[in-house]
């Protein structure tokens, strides 16, 4: 009977206490915390993450003005361009690694970690960005022997045209035909080049060929009027026109005229053009290959 009383009240005692916890919005428990925690991230961490952006974002922008506006000095003192687009790229990509740099450590991340992890991977970063590295170095290499610059007319193994930018891993080139090239500066610095705009003048070498019937002094005198009614030519070095070689079917003529370098195409082309039209004026001929076929009739039996 006494087991069965203290059964009954204990029994009463747990639905009387789960009618209170009907009574209790669990809801409103959950939110409050959810609440709490969310102020004092806001309060901690995340006010470090927002300050941070804020300084990132900031900074970003005020060292791209800097950097715009140390450039338009530069341009302004006739710095040459190949240099201040040089240090434009490295000194926006030094300055923003040093903004970011304090923004980490602020927001808790240990620096020196981050260069323990670095120098432990060296091994396997330095492998596999031994290219870049390579490009890297050539780009420094080339900014200080300075075998060409920005506006030069470059020729390589593989490839020419006019050097448009040096950046910090590769040199643009564009072609006569407005085709864009990227080159490794590692490999512009290792290997060899012609620059054709190094030097201020240039000299137009061309082989012209006449027939053996043709009297070489006319043809001497011809070519030597042509040069000179040429405008671009220069007169200093003197033009050079003599015979060059006894060939199997013509005599050569070498014209050797020099001209600013920007001239030089326009006067090649020229040249070409306006000797074969005084050629067929002063009816000197030109030859061109031929075979010459002798039958015989067979012999009768």
């Amino acid at each position: 009977m006494f087991l069965a009383q203290n059964t009954d009240a204990a029994t009463d005692k747990v639905i009387k206490n789960i009618e209170n916890l009907e009574h209790i919005d669990f809801s409103k428990i959950k939110m409050s915390a959810l609440l709490e925690k969310l102020i004092e991230w806001t309060a901690t961490t995340g006010f470090k993450l927002i300050i941070g952006a804020l300084i990132i974002s900031i900074g970003f922008k005020l060292i791209n003005k800097f950097v715009g506006r140390f450039i338009y000095v530069l341009e302004k003192k006739d710095v040459d361009i190949t240099l201040s687009k040089f240090l434009k790229s490295l000194i926006t990509v030094g300055l923003k690694i040093i903004l970011v740099l304090p923004v980490l450590g602020y927001w808790g991340i240990e620096l020196s970690g981050i260069a323990a992890l670095v120098a432990s991977a060296g091994v396997a970063i330095g492998l596999a960005l031994q290219g870049s590295l390579s490009n890297f170095a050539g780009g420094f290499i080339i900014l200080f022997i300075r075998p060409f610059k920005v506006g030069d007319y470059i020729e390589t193994a593989t490839y020419g045209g006019t050097v448009e930018q040096i950046g910090l891993f590769y040199t643009q080139l564009v072609t006569i035909d407005n085709k864009q090239i990227l080159i490794p500066n590692g490999t512009l610095s290792n290997g060899s080049l012609i620059n054709y705009s190094a030097k201020p003048t240039r000299r137009v070498d061309l082989i012209f060929s006449v027939g053996y019937e043709n009297d070489i002094t006319h043809v001497k005198e011809v070519l030597n009027k042509i040069v000179e009614r040429n405008k671009l030519i220069l007169k200093d070095p003197a033009p050079f026109v003599a015979v060059s070689a006894h060939s199997a079917s013509s005599v050569d003529f070498i014209v050797r005229a020099w001209c600013n370098t920007e001239n030089y195409w326009s006067i090649y082309y020229d040249l070409l053009e306006e000797v074969k039209i005084t050629f067929d004026k002063e009816n000197i001929s030109i030859p061109y290959p031929q075979m010459d076929l002798h039958l015989k009739e067979a012999l009768k039996k």
